[in-house]
């Protein structure tokens, strides 16, 4: 299919039945290959638009593709973000249910969450931190709607950046005295350590991305807003996981967050 007869629409509404029906489809970019970065946002926006028609509301926003082993894979320069809903919030304790996902990977990151808006361009690393009102520990847990994970970087652009559910810590922290270039992650998969990392694995501070994030928004005419959740970005790769699970991810200065799978 040309570039003068894709349907942003339509793929966005295939995307979403996969969503639903919990069911992966053949990549985008098999069937339309000169699918292009631009496109792939507005299907994330028809997308966003189907969830939000169903009652879900924005809570957030996530910023994925942040470390160059990642870029590298995908052949890009650039971070990606998708939009976070009410209904893809885990409550601390709570279990996540793998009948509603597909092939689930688990991500620890550091969580901003927002008591001033931020719109770029312009941002600047100390602009982040004047308009965070703390930081969290925070499991990610990325599912894609594209089968086998078989993604190019449109194909997760267009499925809101393979956003999943989330799960953040009970509890805030200034991150005006901590350093988020070293801060170090442990991640624990059924009492092992499967993965460890530090802030300068996404794109060398969480706080860089935030920026990155806020200003990409502005030159699309979209604002970060007080009271966001947003999500920096992997501090270690990502973690296959499977129904019985039980994972926990420490963040120093920060604290800790746990995730179990049924």
């Amino acid at each position: 299919m040309n570039l003068s007869t894709l349907n942003p629409q339509h793929l966005g509404d295939q995307l979403f039945n996969a969503l639903v029906e919990a069911k992966a489809i053949a990549p985008l970019t098999e069937s339309h290959p000169e699918l292009t970065l631009e496109q792939a946002y507005e299907i994330q926006q028809h997308l966003i638009s189907r969830r939000l028609a169903g009652g879900e509301r924005i809570v957030g926003k996530k910023i994925g593709v942040t470390s160059q082993a990642v870029m590298d894979m995908l052949g890009v320069r650039q971070p990606d973000f998708g939009q976070l809903t009410d209904a893809m919030v885990v409550n601390p304790g709570s279990s996540v249910a793998m009948a509603g996902l597909i092939q689930p990977k688990a991500e620890g990151e550091i969580a901003f969450v927002l008591k001033h808006d931020l719109t770029g361009p312009g941002i600047t690393v100390a602009d982040v931190l004047r308009a965070t009102e703390g930081v969290m520990a925070c499991f990610e847990i990325v599912d894609s709607r594209i089968r086998d994970w078989k993604i190019k970087i449109q194909d997760t652009v267009a499925d809101n950046a393979s956003c999943g559910v989330f799960v953040l810590s009970d509890r805030l922290v200034s991150p005006r005295h901590l350093d988020l270039y070293t801060t170090g992650m442990v991640l624990e998969k059924n009492g092992r350590i499967v993965g460890t990392g530090a802030g300068a694995a996404t794109m060398g501070s969480p706080a860089i991305a935030v920026a990155w994030l806020a200003n990409t928004l502005g030159r699309l005419g979209m604002s970060l807003k007080a009271g966001e959740v947003i999500l920096s970005g992997a501090l270690s790769a990502m973690v296959p996981v499977v129904a019985g699970d039980n994972l926990r991810v420490s963040i120093a200065g920060i604290g800790s967050c746990s995730v179990r799978f049924d």
